[in-house]
């Protein structure tokens, strides 16, 4: 990491021409702290990335709060809590993860396992009015449920890696594959979106029951380092029309593609480096998350036992197809539960600054006192966020705002030196939804 952060400070040259240029060109809203140069105060975060305001308010945050402050104590650190998806890094790695898992066929569950797994917990009957097939007809459970179990069990008996002898090449090129590609990402998504996280986010993490802990592992590894070289994109899956089944041709799209935030590794290098203790708080697995977030090729270096996310029952280092008793889905208030049983509580004080970008990071943004900044990775978003983030935008000219939006471009997931971010395929920046 600290070469990181020495390289950062290398770059920091570009920033008093982008605080200036860019930051008004890319807003399209005046620019925002650029009255006068940002104080010297030997943070290296990437000017050439961060809204100078953000930058200027982090700077501002450390030499109150840091090591170097007056009072602080090394007994009682602050401390930081970082989400992970489309805040830590650019797209998300649960998602990325159930992708490269189908396309690699990398399951471990006999078929009438994986029967059981594809209906687990989720209500029966038609999902949401978006599912629709090609027909126009909503779809339901257990027809597209059916189709799978049938493509399953034909990939079980004919594939190399489990029973058969095809390789994944000539396993790939079968209707019942893109069949089983197409609906089972299908799946996913009409869970997630009818029955809401609770249901769709344990659900997803049940397909690596009988893997161990370091299968899962250097599965993730695998699955991180093909979508950090893959071109960010968004690839819309058709079920063959040769494969109709009972749920009828479905269409869906992943976003493929994941991108390093050096912003998000820079800062958090940086907060250590001045006393600030980092975590994360994740709704992906746990493990999968410390994948990333902890091995040194990635550049972010939080410790393991700093990552709280998603928790599955095990049999020894053997994952089972059960949420882990006790624990909360570490989403939305479930992100506040977990801090507080984690940190604040044994703590006896709450994270000084927070970062997000969604709904599910809405309550820990906001739900402590002790926070002096939360941070929103600005993806012009409705809902919660939402109103977070047009409260941040009222307040831009504010010289102690409670929460900050921070820009990026979608294409490319770069982050912009100013508030408004550009959404995928589009040109024009936006402040909020």
């Amino acid at each position: 990491m600290k070469k990181m952060i020495q390289g950062v400070e290398r770059r920091g040259f570009l920033g008093g021409l982008l605080t200036t240029a860019a930051g008004a060109a890319l807003a399209g809203v005046p620019a925002i702290g650029n009255a006068a140069p940002a104080k010297n105060t030997g943070v290296g975060l990437d000017r050439a990335k961060w809204s100078p305001r953000n930058r200027q308010l982090i700077a501002d945050l450390i030499a109150s709060h840091g090591s170097t402050a007056p009072g602080y104590k090394a007994s009682r650190r602050p401390y930081a809590v970082f989400d992970w998806d489309n805040t830590s890094i650019m797209n998300d790695c649960e998602e990325a993860l159930l992708m490269y898992q189908i396309n690699t066929l990398s399951f471990k569950l006999t078929p009438a396992e994986f029967s059981v797994i594809i209906r687990q917990n989720v209500p029966s009957g038609p999902f949401a009015a978006d599912f629709k097939n090609a027909a126009g007809t909503v779809v339901d459970l257990e027809s597209i449920c059916a189709d799978l179990d049938a493509d399953y069990a034909f990939l079980h008996a004919n594939f190399k890696g489990f029973a058969g002898n095809k390789t994944l090449e000539e396993i790939s090129a079968t209707v019942q594959f893109l069949d089983f590609r197409a609906k089972l990402y299908y799946l996913y998504e009409a869970v997630n979106d009818t029955h809401g996280v609770n249901v769709g986010y344990p659900w997803v993490i049940y397909f690596f029951a009988n893997m161990s802990v370091a299968d899962v592992k250097a599965l993730t590894e695998a699955s991180n380092d093909a979508a950090l070289g893959a071109a960010l994109t968004k690839v819309k899956y058709t079920s063959p029309a040769a494969q109709p089944g009972k749920a009828g041709v479905v269409s869906v799209t992943h976003f493929h593609g994941i991108r390093l935030c050096t912003e998000i590794g820079g800062l958090m290098g940086t907060f250590r480096d001045h006393g600030i203790d980092v975590y994360v708080s994740s709704a992906s697995l746990e493990d999968v998350v410390s994948v990333f977030a902890s091995l040194p090729k990635y550049g972010y270096n939080v410790l393991r036992q700093n990552i709280l996310g998603l928790r599955l029952e095990r049999d020894g280092e053997i994952y089972k197809n059960a949420y882990l008793k006790g624990w909360p889905l570490n989403w939305g208030p479930g992100k506040t539960e977990v801090i507080k049983r984690e940190l604040s509580g044994k703590k006896g004080y709450g994270p000084i600054f927070v970062a997000g970008d969604s709904d599910g990071d809405y309550d820990m943004l906001r739900d402590f006192p002790d926070t002096k900044l939360g941070m929103i990775v600005n993806r012009m978003k409705k809902g919660k966020i939402g109103d977070l983030s047009k409260l941040a935008a009222e307040k831009l000219q504010a010289a102690h705002p409670r929460f900050l939006l921070q820009g990026r471009q979608e294409s490319t997931g770069n982050w912009l030196p100013v508030e408004t971010s550009i959404k995928f395929g589009k040109s024009e920046p936006l402040l909020t939804a």
